[in-house]
């Protein structure tokens, strides 16, 4: 009989399902994993340097491209800081505003997750359901920052405009016909609002059909129940937070325990797993996108009842109207402060946490009363959850570690800020 021997392994740094630059060298007995050694700095993106040499606004954009999955959630911790630092006011406005792009946020991100995490293990079908529904998301995106990833539509004191009243709409083309056309533009007809109102009712049923395909599904259930457990009082040893920890059975949500924005205005459940494994920790997302939706749905009534101003009326944070600019000379010598030379923000530090979809995504910064931060340290949840990686996987086999990362939810942008 063939003896099992020792392998050392690189998977990746460019395998499909180590979803970023991840060079993971296993150390196999056979096809069992005794060792994962993740090693990272492939992606050095050199976030938290080049803030020192910005101005606060200036870096507002580099958040977007840590975690290019959850772009606004980004923004928000960062914009928070500012704040904290600051001692500005937000409109109440600008508050739902950013809650609910926070949800649909953390919609568009565990869509990409599901679809990317069942592609791994090898069901297609998902995937390409996934992308149907990120289309639409995308497209508020688009509507409300004219980007449709990096938006930086969040900005200290607010957001950078209200919504639109009109949606943009598909224009005629040699390859659709006038009936198609009129289909694809039937829920366009209104505002961002009604909208993205046509989603919220569309989507529990799509979630009802990725659970028709996996849930129940013998083989999903044999790639994923028992794989990777990790108890509850391990998930806070090793800093887990999120998805990750709810999964574990621990009830711990930043939106429900130290809530920001409106949070505690919206009436919303955390999901928590009991035992810590994938099949899990792939519930509570489920879960998640039922309980995003069901805020968007009570942030899209409020904002339709309630008009205001989006941003604060303190122009030594943020700029003049348009129209203020061209016929007052304080609001033109505002804004020529304002985007020349930056804020001053008061000497002091500060951290400011949100829920991110992948965990407690938080910014701590430091500011010497400069329009740059003196220190900016990024508290990203990927970091901590690929740390874990190695104890997750020992002992299954490599095709489980495909899983365990799947599980992990990781973006390469924010571990190698």
């Amino acid at each position: 009989m063939a003896e099992i021997r020792n392998y050392t392994l690189n998977f990746g740094p460019q395998h499909p399902a180590a979803h970023g630059v991840l060079r993971l060298v296993l150390e196999l007995d056979g096809e069992v994993v005794q060792r994962a050694d993740p090693h990272i700095g492939l992606l050095h993106r050199a976030t938290e340097k080049l803030a020192e040499h910005k101005t606060w606004i200036q870096s507002l954009p580099y958040m977007d491209r840590l975690d290019y999955v959850s772009m606004m959630c980004n923004e928000h911790a960062y914009c928070l800081a500012i704040e904290k630092l600051l001692g500005v006011d937000v409109p109440l406005r600008a508050q739902y505003i950013r809650v609910m792009f926070d949800e649909v946020t953390r919609i568009l991100n565990h869509l990409l997750w599901l679809g990317a995490h069942a592609l791994d293990i090898g069901a297609m079908t998902v995937f390409l359901y996934c992308f149907r529904e990120r289309e639409d998301l995308m497209d508020c995106y688009e509507a409300v920052s004219g980007a449709r990833m990096h938006a930086a539509y969040y900005r200290p004191g607010g957001v950078y405009r209200d919504l639109p009243d009109v949606m943009p709409q598909y224009q005629p083309s040699p390859y659709r016909n006038d009936k198609k056309l009129r289909d694809l533009n039937s829920n366009r007809q209104g505002s961002l609002l009604d909208f993205m109102e046509d989603f919220t009712i569309r989507f529990p049923r799509y979630v009802d059909e990725y659970e028709t395909l996996l849930t129940d599904n013998r083989i999903w259930k044999q790639r994923t129940v028992g794989i990777g457990v990790v108890s509850p009082e391990r998930a806070m040893a090793l800093g887990f937070t999120g998805a990750m920890l709810r999964g574990s059975g621990v009830e711990w949500d930043l939106r429900k325990k130290q809530p920001y924005e409106t949070y505690d205005r919206v009436d919303f459940d955390i999901p928590v797993g009991v035992n810590g494994d994938c099949y899990d920790r792939y519930l509570v997302r489920i879960e998640e996108f039922r309980q995003s939706n069901r805020i968007i749905r009570q942030c899209i009534d409020w904002l339709r009842a309630n008009p205001g101003p989006v941003i604060t009326a303190n122009h030594k944070v943020a700029p003049p109207s348009r129209v203020g600019l061209k016929s007052n000379m304080e609001e033109l010598i505002h804004h020529f402060k304002l985007f020349s030379e930056g804020i001053h923000v008061p000497p002091g530090e500060v951290y400011a946490a949100i829920e991110h979809p992948k965990g407690e995504f938080g910014i701590y910064a430091v500011s010497d009363g400069a329009n740059k931060p003196y220190r900016l340290k990024i508290r990203s949840p990927g970091f901590a959850h690929l740390a874990a990686l190695s104890e997750m996987s020992k002992g299954h086999m490599l095709a489980d570690v495909v899983a365990i990362i799947g599980t992990q939810d990781i973006v390469f942008g924010e571990i190698d800020r």
